[in-house]
């Protein structure tokens, strides 16, 4: 056994994955413009697999690799057209839920570094002003 803890355990675990995803997709319902990357009507599963994604990303169980293979978080997203716009709004809604962790303040800023990377490296295209 080894006293190391993994930032998945330091932020709380599976509940506070829960309670910021859950949070975020509250967001997500009611926002027109970034409703429509989410094809299900029902955004149950999608708040699943991104749980899943956000805790084994993290250091926690590795469900996400064993439901669904590999994350490969960019070529999982090609599908759709992710413009800056949507990167904003996903990002809004993202750290309105990460404000409701009450983190320590270093994990905080981590999660929301990582957040914000993604959220940027997920953008495939250009806004209405033509840019990325």
């Amino acid at each position: 056994m080894t006293d190391r803890v993994t930032y998945y355990e330091a932020m709380g675990g599976h509940e506070t994955f829960v309670r910021l995803v859950h949070e975020f997709y509250k967001g997500v319902a009611d926002d027109e413009a970034l409703r429509a990357l989410y094809p299900e009507e029902d955004l149950g599963p999608a708040e699943v697999r991104l749980r899943m994604f956000l805790e084994q990303y993290w250091g926690g169980p590795t469900t996400y690799s064993e439901q669904r293979g590999h994350p490969r978080l960019r070529m999982r997203h090609v599908p759709y057209a992710v413009t800056p716009d949507q990167r904003d709004r996903w990002l809004l809604h993202m750290m309105n839920a990460v404000d409701t962790l009450d983190l320590q303040q270093e994990l905080d800023d981590m999660l929301r570094d990582y957040l914000t990377r993604a959220a940027y490296s997920l953008v495939n295209t250009p806004g209405a002003d033509g840019t990325f």
